[in-house]
């Protein structure tokens, strides 16, 4: 949250595997300033939720495909906010578009599941992580460092 301390904005990532193997991969700054971790991680989900659809479509065009879809996420309260599409004064200022996450859930298109932080992949992309962290990154996302 809030990474870029000269203009306060999120870094949102996201790295995708197929076959044990990174095939995609993003980090960016989030295009606006939000006003808490949950926002932060809400937009995030939202962005790898439109690459993982358009993953879905490429393996299908492929002819292959695959069980489940899933986007782990390792806030609870963005996955909770995903499901929820309740009027929440909290949230109400979430741009709409960043909502279409929660119908793409609904129609199960790909599963929003929580994991761990300490097993989350795309902390690499995002911060500063210790050498361990950063050897189970690169061995979780298939990528040889020899």
């Amino acid at each position: 949250m809030a990474m870029d301390l000269n203009r306060r904005k999120s870094t949102s990532s996201y790295l995708f595997t197929f076959a044990s193997r990174a095939i995609s991969w993003q980090s960016k700054l989030q295009k606006c300033v939000y006003l808490s971790t949950t926002e932060a991680e809400y937009i995030a989900a939202t962005e790898a939720a439109k690459e993982m659809l358009w993953l879905k479509r490429f393996v299908s065009d492929l002819g292959l495909s695959q069980l489940t879809y899933v986007i782990f996420c390792d806030s609870q309260s963005a996955i909770d906010l995903s499901k929820n599409s309740m009027y929440h004064s909290r949230t109400k200022h979430i741009d709409v578009r960043y909502h279409w996450l929660r119908s793409t859930i609904e129609d199960q298109l790909l599963q929003l599941t929580k994991i761990h932080t300490d097993k989350n992949v795309a902390d690499m992309l995002t911060k500063v992580v210790s050498k361990e962290k950063l050897e189970l990154c690169v061995k979780l996302a298939g990528m040889n460092t020899n």
